[in-house]
């Protein structure tokens, strides 16, 4: 004697999509490298921003509004290159020439120019944060799962 079978509900599974095309792998790439330019233009202009801002004063004192501007722009552009890039490693092209202009702007020209000065507090606030900032963007970035681009 059998005995009958209990019904169970078909799942339907859904078919893997088709690999991209030759097209869609060009546009791809090319996007990427769009966004990782402009994630390097972006690091050199927040660089720029945040030297710029570092002198300003109200009442003759100096208000420190390049240290949250220079924080802000390291969160969105750590942010920005990953987002277009898709790889963890992309963090470090902003970071790269913020870092490297904020070292020529320590170094003393032959003229004797100095863009961020020992006693200039708000500078030397901007270049540690602007750093701590970028260095805590990379490592969440390196501890965080690996994501599929297409999650949504």
């Amino acid at each position: 004697m059998t005995l009958p079978a209990a019904p169970m509900p078909v799942v339907e599974q859904e078919a893997p999509p088709p690999p991209p095309g030759r097209g869609e792998r060009l546009l791809d790439a090319a996007l990427r490298v769009a966004g990782g330019l402009i994630s390097v233009v972006g690091g050199v202009l927040a660089a720029l921003l945040g030297l710029g801002l570092s002198t300003v004063r109200a009442g003759g004192h100096l208000i420190g509004v390049s240290v949250p501007v220079t924080i802000g722009a390291a969160i969105a552009l750590s942010w920005f290159a990953y987002a277009t890039v898709g790889r963890k490693w992309a963090v470090a092209l902003p970071a790269l020439p913020w870092f490297a202009l904020m070292a020529l702007a320590a170094v003393r020209t032959a003229e004797g120019d100095l863009l961020v000065a020992g006693d200039n507090w708000v500078g030397l606030a901007m270049i540690t944060c602007g750093a701590m900032t970028f260095a805590v963007m990379a490592f969440r970035q390196i501890l965080s799962p690996a994501q599929s681009r297409h999650d949504g």
